[in-house]
């Protein structure tokens, strides 16, 4: 098909997105859904026609959850193009997707929501853009409510927006640090787990976040039990992070001193954990023995009793 008959279906199938019929919408939207699916250039077409985007966006907010589906499929497809990332990270399209994420009318829409954000974030111009537009405040609230099958895909749009630094912040602010740790303890699949302690080590990064970890009730003895676990991407986050906060606070070290079986957890883990959690857990046995010899030098050893 030539570039002008494309152009003529793209303008045909949007005029008939306008339809009040139901299935007329359905039909021109699943078109521009095929079209658009596997083309750049065709993506390109779209995003160029006047009028594309705006149409597209207003379905979001005022159509059936099968017709905000396709219409969010669309704009997903529209967002590999890394030429058209930019554009389409404007504030009239973040305000939708916070909407949508808040109050999605389906599972798919909601991944499709999700998924779309990381896509636009994945160029970093954009992340600040939605820091500023609330999407981090949207995310945290999304995922501290029940888990849904969008569970992954919101922490996963999370991780990638607070590998800004100014967005770290937000997070912050905005109670997720108890949220993700939440996520952590209450859930049953190791992947939203091993994405909540990602989240977590990036927000780790900067102060705000390292202070609210530190902050935590029992932090240390909560990472241990994730040493303890069976996901080994969890391992090595949790190795990763108390890392930070042993060089942070000595605090966290005592209590981890006093945690009976910390010691033999790291001891198996420098040896039988990835390459980078034998590298943490050597480094940490090594903190844990300064900070106590520093004790048996003050009369009271902790380490070396066990």
């Amino acid at each position: 098909m030539t570039t002008v008959r494309f152009l003529d279906t793209i303008i045909e199938c949007l005029s008939e997105a306008q339809s009040d019929s139901d299935q007329i919408q359905q039909k021109a939207l699943q078109t521009l859904g095929s079209i658009t699916k596997v083309s750049p250039q065709n993506r390109n077409l779209l995003a160029q026609t006047g009028g594309a985007i705006p149409s597209l966006l207003t379905l979001l907010k005022f159509s059936s959850p099968t017709i905000q589906t396709l219409s969010l499929s669309i704009l997903f497809n529209l967002s590999l193009n890394p030429n058209l990332k930019q554009s389409l990270a404007d504030m009239e399209t973040i305000s939708h997707l916070n909407f949508v994420i808040l109050s999605p009318s389906s599972p798919e829409s909601s991944i499709l929501a999700a998924s779309l954000i990381c896509s636009l974030a994945m160029l970093d111009k954009n992340k600040a853009k939605f820091g500023v537009a609330g999407t981090i405040q949207s995310l945290v609230k999304a995922v501290s409510g029940p888990r849904g099958p969008a569970a992954h895909h919101l922490l996963s749009s999370l991780a990638e927006l607070v590998q800004f630094h100014g967005n770290c912040t937000v997070a912050v602010r905005s109670g997720a640090v108890p949220v993700l740790i939440q996520i952590m303890k209450s859930t049953d699949g190791e992947d939203l787990a091993g994405t909540s302690l990602a989240i977590l080590c990036l927000l780790a990064r900067f102060e705000e976040g390292l202070n609210a970890l530190i902050k935590t009730d029992q932090i240390v003895s909560f990472m241990l039990e994730v040493l303890k676990g069976r996901c080994m991407l969890s391992k090595e986050g949790a190795a990763e992070l108390l890392v930070r906060l042993f060089e942070e606070r000595e605090g966290c070290v005592r209590d981890a001193l006093s945690l009976p079986d910390f010691s033999y957890v790291l001891a198996d883990l420098s040896v039988r954990g990835s390459g980078r959690t034998r590298e943490r857990a050597v480094l940490l046995m090594k903190k844990m023995v300064e900070t106590d010899s520093d004790s048996y030098a003050d009369g009271s050893p902790m380490f070396f009793q066990w």
